[in-house]
């Protein structure tokens, strides 16, 4: 089957934050003094510069600033980076433009310049709205200011607005969590993130884990509950751990879990590309540092590394994606973004329905609720050899 390239989005990484959050394993870095905005944005549109012959001539459906602290960029840099990609790419109709938000770095008036600058999704960082569960997450916000941070940006008119929560937090119980979602319900986002604490490598609650951290089964607890809230309330569950009204899933995530393509600009940013001419696919990603990042941006010293992913591994590649998906995928779907006919995946299909965590009917694929529950164990069905 020939390897077709799918919808193409641009992921922008903007590295610094205020301060390090200890669960976090993203590339961010704690902002030491005043920050080099303008020669930031000269490093991503020379970086991108030097990206753009693996996306010659392919349309942008998704642009999405994450981080890091994306907000502490002031909007005129973020104006100046979608005015310059916009004439190195074409943007859609409409694509959808999002930019993560810490609440404590929200001011009065500056939503109205992102909006201004073609910002039309923000996604904010809120956590949790009890303030004992922030202070022990590190977190520099608190609730009011998280409140107030949403209406902000509302109020500038800023309607496409996730809210990212989490649970199994230190010392959190049931009620505590599902206090979390109502407070998040009663702003009235487009999209809420629901997802759960994990104490990943490198990070400091990975070498000096909190106490009163819930257990698993306090954990699924607090997943079934806020799961049903959040149905109640409208929210229609379509990823493992996002949620949204009608018509405002986020379509910069969809692709992702779709197999889609994405340009990655920026210190640290991977990306992902089909190349049609070569019938291959190669991730890419950039040297995480931002100084040294900053120093070499758009030339090949940038590249911190280079991968095209094998035939044989591109089910399971593909599979760590789509089954995130509630609905699925089309196994049309499939053969085009993997270039393989759908045979080559019949056996773990077979043994995934045979379990109990699969269903296959009309050329879908969809897990099943006890397939979503236990997803690495599905996608392990699909590993190479």
């Amino acid at each position: 089957m020939p390897l077709r390239p799918p919808p193409l989005s641009l992921y922008v990484h903007l590295p610094w934050c205020v301060r390090k959050c200890p669960y976090c394993d993203f590339n961010s870095h704690e902002a030491r003094g005043p920050l080099p905005f303008d020669a930031y944005v000269d490093a991503l549109l020379a970086d991108l510069d030097h990206d753009l012959p693996l996306a010659w001539g392919r349309t942008v459906h998704s642009v999405f600033f994450g981080g890091g602290t994306p907000s502490l960029f002031p909007a005129d840099a973020i104006d100046r980076l979608l005015q310059g990609a916009s004439a190195r790419l074409r943007f859609a109709p409409g694509a959808e433009i999002t930019l993560e938000t810490n609440p404590g770095t929200a001011e009065h008036g500056r939503f109205e310049d992102y909006r201004r600058a073609g910002v039309n999704r923000i996604s904010f960082g809120i956590q949790s709205f009890d303030d004992g569960c922030l202070q022990r997450l590190g977190r520099i916000h608190d609730s009011a200011q998280a409140e107030a941070a949403v209406k902000l940006a509302q109020d500038a008119g800023v309607d496409n607005l996730n809210l990212d929560l989490m649970y199994a937090l230190p010392g959190q119980d049931l009620a505590m969590a599902r206090r979390d979602v109502a407070r998040a319900l009663a702003l009235q986002p487009a999209h809420v993130s629901h997802y759960q604490l994990t104490l990943e490598p490198n990070t400091v609650f990975a070498a000096r884990p909190p106490g009163g951290l819930p257990d698993d089964d306090q954990a699924w607890d607090m997943q079934e509950a806020c799961q049903a809230m959040l149905a109640d309330a409208g929210y229609a569950q379509y990823e493992v751990s996002a949620y949204a009204r009608p018509g405002r899933q986020c379509a910069h995530n969809l692709n992702y879990w779709r197999f889609g393509d994405y340009l990655g600009i920026g210190a640290g940013a991977h990306g992902k590309l089909t190349l049609g001419a070569q019938q291959a696919i190669v991730r890419r990603w950039k040297h995480k540092h931002p100084a040294a990042w900053l120093a070499v941006a758009g030339s090949p010293a940038a590249v911190g590394g280079e991968e095209f992913i094998a035939p044989q591994q591109r089910p399971f590649e593909f599979m760590l994606n789509a089954l995130r998906l509630v609905d699925g995928f089309a196994l049309t779907d499939f053969e085009a973004r993997c270039g393989l006919s759908a045979e080559a995946i019949e056996r773990p299909l077979a043994e995934g329905v045979e379990r109990g965590w699969l269903q296959c009917a009309a050329g879908r694929v969809v897990p099943t609720p006890t397939g979503r529950r236990f997803g690495n164990d599905v996608i392990a069905l699909f590993l190479p050899g």
